[in-house]
């Protein structure tokens, strides 16, 4: 989701996403002379993580035409990156003497961004090496020019490279620049194209996808529909899924009681824009128990036109966006709602929708459902989102990422590894449960998100294959690439945060929600029926596209319940209240050991309706590949999911 240098980001529902790199470029007193390919300049500053691991001397086709198009983002570090970071820890810690006294976006420029002398010698720079600066913001600098130019400037050669049964041009050694700018200079993107999505398509959206339906019977409540004619398994009838939860079910769940996150707003961030939005929200509401919207409750803030339609699957990001619109609004029901489109689903303009938040402090709390294997993150990525991130926590704005849909990834990519942004030091990361929630909206018990899938054979009288092939679970795990935070210390076990070698590393989720699709959301929204006719309809929907906006109107209860007071990133706050009452304990056997947990569902063959049949199946729950959701601290939940006490624990 890069442009230039794009990769392609993931919406959490099981949607295509995709994210563009930033590129950071340091600064050179004007007049100095252009460094030339051997650095002849008095030195070069490094940009770590510039050149991709695909690039290896194996796969190299030899070099670039110096004609070739590049097209760079060059980040810029500001006045102070080192204290940028600081003074992030010391106002999110609760220990901290600095704990809450948050800056203002002017504060923020005034004391940590780019000097307009730091952009003007990067400028310089840039232009000296032939390459044209087509964008400047308080952020970066966007720059266009040939293979030659970008070489001149970065003290590398581009090389073409075959990956994925392609060939892409990249550097052949880390890019660098100027050690006159390393104050200045952060990291650059968009110096390798693989693969590159960079055409402007339209500026107008396709319609919506095509209807999708549950197919019955349901449960109302979790086991409130059994079919004793189905086959058993684990010992006993297993129940149907439940038809969808509702904000009524959950806000019992997770012991919203009277707050409605009345006073706070929740910003959103995603690809693209829905066209219904609104009035699909708005019906929503209506039909299943929610407080009608004010006006002006909900807003967006989009882009002037949208690119890369084709490759993102633009529609497929309008689920995305009710989803995480409804299921905000069903937990915290006074919370306003502003969501910040991107346009489309590459790194750079998802980076741009994040900063948006930020530079206007649209929210205080940031749901985002939406990601990349770690694998496909590099240093100089990781850095630019890294500097949001921290600009935010300065702020008192929280950032909150799903940990993805796949488990450990390891039958998903053929790796065990994380997921990104949510592997950041500087995020929330939200993993994901099963949820049982009974008769009169009593919790029942959660387990980790992870199933198992096994059809029932033809006569009726088995479940082949049972308990069947991994399904789908919520992502967790150790990074390879970011230390271990200090909020995580004397909290997650050495097993976990030493599981990739002897350093203790950033281990995710921080804490979880309901995930799992099948106990999952209820949402409603415009598709496209049978027919071609557009038309509202509703299904049951999960993955940790639904556990992040869910926990994001938590954190909007909880602030309410702080009297307004922000929480800011709350990760330091969340490991505090680790082992108390404030938590549910998430396990894989919440009713005890050996008692292991199916629901049954039925599904349309074709997705729509019964002209093709349907078939039955067992979901077998708390199964998430590798990961285990134990007592304490785990890889499926982390510290567990919020419980009665959780949002109270937050007043003053």
């Amino acid at each position: 989701m890069r442009s230039s240098r794009s990769r392609s980001l993931r919406a959490r529902s099981g949607l295509a996403w995709a994210a563009a790199l930033p590129l950071v470029a340091g600064a050179l007193a004007l007049g100095a002379p252009a460094a030339d390919a051997a650095g002849h300049d008095g030195g070069r500053h490094t940009l770590q993580g510039t050149k991709p691991g695909w690039a290896t001397q194996q796969a190299d086709q030899g070099a670039t035409a110096g004609s070739a198009d590049v097209n760079a983002r060059v980040y810029l570090a500001g006045r102070d990156a080192k204290g940028l970071a600081d003074y992030a820890k010391a106002v999110s810690d609760p220990h901290s003497a600095a704990y809450g006294k948050y800056l203002s976006p002017a504060q923020v420029r005034s004391r940590y961004g780019a000097t307009q002398d730091q952009i003007a010698r990067v400028t310089g720079w840039l232009k000296k090496s032939g390459l044209r600066v087509t964008g400047t913001t308080n952020r970066y600098l966007t720059v266009q020019g040939d293979a030659a130019a970008a070489a001149r400037a970065f003290a590398t050669d581009l090389h073409n490279y075959r990956k994925g049964g392609h060939t892409y041009h990249a550097p052949s050694t880390t890019a660098s620049a100027p050690a006159a700018l390393s104050d200045a200079v952060l990291t650059v993107t968009g110096l390798d194209n693989a693969p590159r999505y960079a055409q402007h398509h339209s500026t107008e959206l396709p319609p919506p996808s095509p209807v999708f339906r549950n197919a019955g019977p349901f449960s109302t409540s979790y086991g409130s529909k059994t079919d004793k004619n189905l086959p058993s398994a684990y010992g006993s009838k297993a129940p149907y899924a439940i038809k969808g939860y509702t904000g009524k079910q959950l806000r019992a769940a997770y012991g919203a009681k009277k707050w409605t996150g009345k006073g706070v707003t929740v910003a959103i961030t995603d690809a693209y824009a829905s066209p219904t939005i609104a009035q699909d929200a708005d019906k929503y509401a209506a039909r299943n128990g929610d407080p009608r919207y004010r006006r002006g409750q909900l807003s967006q803030v989009l882009p002037k036109d949208y690119t890369n339609i084709q490759e993102c699957g633009a529609a497929g990001w309008y689920g995305e966006e009710t989803l995480d619109v409804e299921a905000v609004h069903a937990v915290a029901p006074d919370a306003d709602i502003v969501y910040v489109g991107g346009a489309s689903c590459m790194d750079n303009d998802l980076l741009d929708s994040l900063g948006k938040v930020v530079d206007s402090h649209l929210a205080d709390i940031v749901s985002n459902s939406w990601g990349d294997v770690e694998a496909n993150e590099t240093p100089d990525v990781a850095a630019a989102y890294d500097q949001i991130f921290q600009q935010g926590a300065v702020q008192g704005i929280g950032f909150y990422f799903s940990t993805g849909d796949n488990g450990d990834e390891l039958a998903h990519t053929g790796t065990k590894q994380v997921d990104t942004p949510a592997n950041s030091a500087w995020v929330t990361a939200v993993g994901g449960t099963a949820l049982a929630v009974g008769k009169h909206d009593t919790y029942q018990w959660e387990t980790g998100w992870g199933t198992q899938k096994s059809v029932l054979s033809k006569d009726g009288n088995d479940w082949t294959d049972f308990p069947g092939e991994f399904n789908g679970g919520a992502g967790g795990g150790t990074s390879k690439s970011v230390p271990q935070p200090f909020y995580q210390r004397g909290v997650v076990p050495d097993a976990l945060s030493k599981a990739a070698g002897a350093a203790p590393m950033r281990t995710i989720p921080d804490i979880a929600a309901v995930a799992d699709p099948n106990t999952g959301f209820l949402v409603g929204q415009t598709q496209s029926l049978p027919g071609g006719k557009l038309g509202y309809d509703e299904y049951r929907i999960g993955g940790t596209s639904l556990a992040a906006p869910v926990i994001a109107g938590v954190q909007a209860l909880a602030q309410q319940a702080r009297h307004g007071i922000a929480i800011g990133f709350a990760n330091p706050a969340i490991y505090q209240r680790y082992g108390t009452a404030a938590y549910h304990d998430v396990t894989d056997h919440p009713l005890g050991a050996g008692r292991d947990l199916a629901v049954v569902r039925v599904d349309y063959v074709n997705g729509v309706d019964a002209s093709q049949g349907t078939t039955t199946s067992l979901r077998s729950l708390g199964k998430d590949s590798s990961l285990h959701a134990g007592v304490g601290y785990d890889d499926v939940t982390g510290v567990g999911s919020p419980g009665d006490g959780y949002v109270s624990s937050y007043r003053p």
